[in-house]
């Protein structure tokens, strides 16, 4: 990690009791969507309180070689230029086909107007764009991780 993001981690740790489980934990660091706008949109979102949730492609995590979050996770979210902004913990995850993903799992990303159909047409256009990297088709049914975390700390 950068000297930049372990010294907001050590200011997270500092609010935190001296015997908390937080100061032995791993964490990852790392930014929401594909550009830097996109970040810096959903980075605000997530400080604001209004963003709980978020949603990736199973397929990119696979060709990715990356593995799907799990509860308990912690991460430290940057912002388009890759500033640390927040610290949330991931608190549940379900991988459901992308027309079954839940009205109730929409309004917690808190984009747009949080409705279904709006994060179906934003996030349609999205994992379209991820497919095309990897190569993928997208269709209704391509599987979507759907997790919801809480904020910790920031800025």
């Amino acid at each position: 990690m950068s000297e930049t993001i372990d010294s907001f981690w050590q200011s997270y740790l500092a609010t935190l009791p001296p015997d908390h489980p937080h100061r032995v934990a791993a964490y990852t660091a790392w930014a929401f969507g594909d550009s830097s706008e996109l970040a810096d949109e959903l980075a605000g979102l997530v400080c604001q309180g209004a963003k709980t949730g978020t949603a990736g492609l199973l397929w990119e995590y696979e060709f990715d070689d990356e593995p799907v979050p799990e509860p308990g996770e912690l991460s430290v979210i940057l912002d388009g230029s890759k500033t640390p902004v927040a610290v949330i913990e991931t608190v549940a995850v379900e991988i459901t086909p992308f027309n079954a993903v839940s009205a109730e799992h929409a309004y917690s990303e808190g984009e747009g107007d949080r409705s279904l159909a709006d994060w179906r047409d934003g996030h349609w256009r999205f994992f379209t764009r991820s497919c095309t990297r990897i190569w993928r088709t997208p269709d209704e049914a391509m599987p979507i991780v759907c997790e919801r975390f809480r904020l910790l700390f920031t800025a």
